[in-house]
């Protein structure tokens, strides 16, 4: 179990998560625009494992490049923590990218311009001499590349192809596009609040420390906030294939979820800081599930 616990540390459980969801959802709205005559299980669990292991190659070597930052703000990761030696680290990121990249390749050319994207924004993010976390504008861009747009546009298509035979992209997919592209914006910008103690004394030049984490807060809030309402008009007011009222009723409550969750936060206690960027995690994860079941 000790053994489990340490792997799931490493591959950062709300990443995977993410990835899984997302995913899932590309690969449902896939289908919803077929017969279902054939659901295709062999390429989604085969698309799944071409993601994760692209997923824990770059949350890996973020923790190898950065584990004297990670003594600091996330002392529990195993390379941090010294559960995980460099050596098996490198192992685990080795076998990943491996494993993304030979699956990417059977899968065709949509799933492997998938992978090769992000995993060259993910390598060049960590990795010197770019090193592009250092810089929060290009800190920021490959989180929002990578999760707000390759994922989305290249893995439904590798999915629509795939089951449709077809290499067009629906409106409601522009629009979850859209959307998760606003909350890559939102999780980019206030994932480093909770880490500005470290980031200051290796000068990572994030956001954070640059407007402040309230001002951080209040601009990824407002951008969180803006996108439910648009998402309620849209749903009600267009011709879109969704489900109008399971669509603006989830929004609704999380709308009202944000603003409590908000009102709740105290920028000066970590747990509470923590709590919150997971938080916006979650209304992440009910994104694209609202839009997969909604279709």
């Amino acid at each position: 179990m000790n053994t489990i616990r340490t792997f799931i540390r490493f591959s950062r459980l709300h990443t995977v998560v993410g990835t899984t969801l997302s995913i899932t959802a590309l690969y449902l709205m896939a289908l919803s625009f077929s017969d279902y005559t054939d659901w295709h299980v062999a390429i989604f669990c085969l698309t799944l494992l071409a993601c994760l292991g692209a997923n824990i190659y770059i949350v890996g070597l973020n923790q190898i490049t950065d584990v004297e930052i990670d003594r600091v703000n996330k002392p529990w990761l195993p390379l941090a923590s010294g559960a995980y030696s460099m050596r098996t680290a490198y192992w685990i990121i080795g076998i990943s990218v491996l494993i993304s990249l030979l699956v990417a390749a059977v899968l065709g050319r949509y799933l492997l311009l998938t992978v090769l994207l992000s995993l060259a924004l993910g390598t060049a993010y960590s990795l010197p001499p770019l090193r592009l976390k250092r810089f929060h504008f290009w800190a920021a861009f490959c989180i929002i590349a990578v999760r707000g747009v390759i994922v989305n546009l290249l893995l439904f298509l590798h999915f629509h192809h795939t089951i449709n035979a077809a290499s067009n992209i629906p409106a409601v997919v522009w629009m979850l596009t859209a959307s998760i592209f606003i909350y890559s914006i939102a999780i980019a910008w206030f994932k480093d609040v909770p880490d500005m103690e470290g980031d200051r004394r290796f000068q990572i030049r994030t956001l954070s420390l640059q407007l402040g984490a309230r001002n951080v807060l209040r601009i990824s809030n407002a951008l969180l906030g803006l996108l439910f309402v648009f998402n309620i008009v849209v749903s009600l007011t267009s011709n879109l294939p969704l489900n109008k009222w399971l669509f603006a009723s989830v929004h609704t409550l999380m709308l009202l979820a944000l603003w409590i969750a908000a009102s709740r936060l105290r920028l000066e206690e970590p747990a509470s800081v923590r709590r919150y960027y997971l938080f916006i995690w979650i209304l992440f994860f009910v994104e694209y599930a609202v839009f997969a079941a909604s279709v």
